[in-house]
C-alpha cells in the first residue's frame, strides 16, 4: 500500500517562496511506486490548503486562482489517524478527511522551521521529517547554536549579541562596543533567519549603523561577528540521526560578493557542477532557469577543490555539529575558512537546507529520490522510538483532589 507523504511548505517566513520551491523539488522526487504525495501549502497568513494543482510549481504564479482551486483543510487526529479535515466544517453531511501517513517538511525559516511547526506536527501525531523541536529551535537561533557548538569545542567565531530594544534606546553606545570588542570589517546578521536575508557587511560607523537597522527589522536580536578576511565558504551536509549520521561530498559556493547573499543562491541563475537536476513541471530544477531551482541554482564547486586533510576536518565537524544540537533527517552545515592562515570555523547549520541539499548527495551517488525515501524512513523510525515511551503515569490523583478553600493558595500536589 503506497504511503501518503504530506509535503508541507510556505508558511509566515520571509524564506515563503524558497520553501515552495524545495518542496516542489521534493515532491517530484518521490518514487510514486512507494509513496503518493500530498500537498500542504501553508499561506503567509498560516491557513493550510491541499489540492492537485499545489503540485505543480506553475501553480504558485498566482496563489489566489490556485487556492480557488484548492481545499482548505486542518490538521486533525479522526479516528485514532492524523488526517486533514476540510474547513470550514460542513454544517450538513461529513466533510472530506484525507488520512496523512507521514509529512516531508520542506519549510524554510521562522515561524516553520524554528521548531513552530514542529510542535504542530507532535500533537497531530504524525511521523515527520527533519528536527524535532528543541532541535529545531535550537538550529534557526543562531546565538543558543553557536553556545551549543561551543559547548562541544567546535570553534567558531566570537561575537555579540545586540538586542532591538537596547540598540534603539541608545544606538551610540552599542556601536561603540561593536566597535571596541569586535572591530572592523564586522558581518551583521538577524540571529533567526536564513537564506542569508537581513546580512551584510560593515567596514566603518555608519556602514554598521545600517546593517544592525537591517537586521534587526527582521528579529528581535542581531549577531555581530568579526568577517574572516580571504573568505572561502565550504558546505558540507550530514543525512542521519542521533544513531548514524554521516556527511555528503563537500561544496564550495562560487558567490559573486565577499558575502553569499540571498540574490547569489537563488536569483543568481548559475549552474551547478557534478549535479543534475530533479523535475519540476518539466523543467529541470537545477544549473538553469533563474530563481526556479533555489539552492541547486547557485554556482559551486562539487566536490570542493580542497585538500583531502581540510575535507576531512569539515565532514569530521559538520557531523559533530549535527549531533550537538541532536538533529536529524537532513541539515547542512555551512563553514567559513581564511584561505591564507586556513582557520576553519562553523558559521551555521540548516535543519531543512534550501532544495534539501540534495545536489551534494547525488554528487557521491545517492539520487534524490533515495534521499528523500531515507528522510521519510527515518520520520518513520523516530514515530516508533517515540511510541516506545511512556507518556502517561496510573495515579488516582484527581479522585482524591480538592480544591482549597477560603481564599488560600493551593499547593501543588
Amino acid at each position: 500500500m503506497s504511503i501518503k507523504v504530506a509535503v508541507v511548505c510556505g508558511g509566515s517566513s520571509v524564506e515563503h517562496e524558497v520553501s515552495v520551491i524545495t518542496a516542489m523539488q521534493a515532491a517530484a522526487a518521490l518514487d510514486r511506486s512507494k509513496y503518493t504525495p500530498v500537498a500542504l501549502y501553508i499561506t503567509k497568513d498560516n491557513r493550510f490548503f491541499t489540492g492537485e494543482n499545489l503540485l505543480d510549481i506553475n501553480s504558485y504564479k498566482d496563489i489566489p486562482t490556485a487556492l480557488k482551486n484548492a481545499m482548505e483543510v486542518i490538521p486533525v487526529r479522526h479516528e485514532g489517524k492524523s488526517v486533514l479535515m476540510s474547513f470550514p466544517p460542513k454544517t450538513f453531511g461529513k466533510g472530506t478527511f484525507i488520512p496523512v501517513d507521514a509529512v516531508l517538511t520542506a519549510v524554510h525559516g521562522t515561524n516553520v522551521e524554528d521548531g513552530t511547526l514542529q510542535g504542530l506536527l507532535e500533537y497531530w501525531g504524525v511521523p515527520y521529517s527533519g528536527c524535532n523541536v528543541c532541535a529545531s529551535a535550537a538550529g534557526m537561533d543562531k546565538w543558543v547554536m553557536k553556545a551549543l557548538f561551543r559547548s562541544q569545542g567546535i570553534p567558531c567565531l566570537p561575537g555579540l549579541l545586540i538586542n532591538r530594544t537596547d540598540f534603539y534606546a541608545d544606538m551610540e553606545a552599542v556601536i561603540d562596543r561593536v566597535e571596541r570588542e569586535i572591530g572592523y570589517p564586522i558581518v551583521v546578521k538577524p540571529s533567526n533567519l536564513g537564506s542569508s536575508v537581513g546580512i551584510s557587511k560593515a567596514r566603518n560607523r555608519e556602514a554598521l549603523e545600517e546593517s544592525l537597522v537591517n537586521a534587526l527589522s527582521f528579529a528581535q536580536n542581531a549577531i555581530c561577528e568579526r568577517a574572516v578576511e580571504h573568505l572561502r565558504e565550504i558546505n558540507c551536509a550530514v543525512l542521519g540521526d542521533s544513531d548514524s549520521a554521516r556527511p555528503s561530498v563537500c561544496e564550495e559556493p562560487l558567490n559573486a560578493t565577499d558575502i553569499l547573499t540571498y540574490k547569489d543562491k537563488y536569483q543568481s541563475g548559475g549552474g551547478s557542477k557534478g549535479a543534475k537536476g530533479a523535475k519540476m513541471g518539466g523543467a529541470k530544477s537545477a544549473g538553469g532557469s533563474k530563481g526556479a531551482s533555489g539552492m541547486a541554482s547557485l554556482a559551486r564547486q562539487v566536490p570542493a577543490d580542497i585538500p583531502a586533510e581540510l575535507e576531512a576536518k569539515v565532514k569530521e565537524l559538520a557531523v559533530k555539529a549535527f549531533q550537538a544540537i541532536g538533529a536529524s533527517g537532513v541539515a547542512r552545515v555551512d563553514f567559513l575558512l581564511d584561505g591564507e592562515s586556513g582557520d576553519l570555523y562553523v558559521n551555521e547549520i540548516n535543519t531543512v537546507p534550501g532544495s534539501l541539499s540534495y545536489y551534494l548527495w547525488e554528487a557521491g551517488g545517492m539520487s534524490f529520490t533515495q534521499l528523500v525515501d531515507e528522510l521519510i524512513q527515518l520520520a518513520l523510525k523516530k514515530q516508533r522510538d517515540k511510541e516506545k515511551l511512556s507518556f502517561s503515569f496510573d495515579t488516582n490523583l484527581l479522585a482524591t483532589a480538592s480544591l482549597p478553600t477560603g481564599g488560600a493558595k493551593g499547593a501543588k500536589a
